[in-house]
């Protein structure tokens, strides 16, 4: 992901600024399908963050569909192709 700042001062949770660069990433291509995306470390380091903000993110991608977790691999984007052509 490209060096992006959050805004602690925002109305808008930390953790979803951080979900919506991700979702950015992913809608602009930058992160494909079946790609790794940031894990939780390395979310803390990037944005400043307390492991619970990060943590929160990838569970906030998970409930929207984006990713999904394989244990001890990391998280990984979804392919919603079949969810947004109605099959």
């Amino acid at each position: 992901m490209a060096e992006r700042m959050v805004d602690h001062e925002s109305a808008t949770p930390v953790y979803l600024q951080i979900a919506a660069f991700v979702i950015e990433d992913i809608e602009n291509g930058k992160l494909p399908v079946g790609r790794r995306i940031p894990s939780e470390a390395e979310m803390k380091q990037q944005f400043g963050v307390a492991r619970d903000t990060a943590r929160n993110t990838v569970a906030h991608l998970r409930e929207k569909g984006y990713v999904h977790t394989v244990p001890q691999r990391g998280t990984f984007v979804l392919d919603r192709t079949a969810e947004n052509d109605g099959t």
